[in-house]
């Protein structure tokens, strides 16, 4: 009788962990994209986001478009590159998302199996501005 509980219990704890695993994978992040010139506020809202492969992150635009965002390149192998570019759909270029025009667009990429480590990004319309902001992978 007990082996049975021990079993129970290891296949409940194991149902568990596919479970977390699979709800996490599918996180979404949020990123607002805010422009205010008369303000002279040019920001990523979080400006860090932390995340795992497989997570989708949407970039939002809130105010001040045109906006996009592009990863630095410097120092990232060419296999990163490459996976970073291949995770962006409809990309302007290499490591650079399209441009989003108006206030309401979302640019939405899902965070490629790459090593762990800080992306940083920005926003090439408002670079001058220092918007700019990181993707910690996990």
């Amino acid at each position: 009788m007990m082996r049975s509980g021990l079993w129970t219990s290891m296949a409940l704890l194991g149902l568990l962990t596919v479970v977390s695993t699979a709800l996490h994978a599918q996180a979404t992040h949020v990123v607002r994209m805010v422009a205010d010139p008369k303000n002279d506020v040019y920001r990523f809202e979080p400006a860090e986001v932390v995340a795992q492969p497989g997570d989708a992150l949407v970039f939002h635009v809130v105010s001040g478009a045109p906006h996009s965002v592009v990863f630095e390149g410097e120092g990232l192998s060419p296999g990163v590159r490459g996976a970073i570019s291949a995770a962006m759909p409809g990309r302007s270029g290499e490591l650079s998302s399209p441009l989003l025009t108006a206030s309401g667009a979302d640019f939405r990429m899902t965070v490629p199996q790459v090593p762990s480590g800080v992306y940083a990004f920005f926003c090439l319309p408002h670079r001058a501005y220092d918007m700019r902001g990181t993707l910690t992978i996990k």
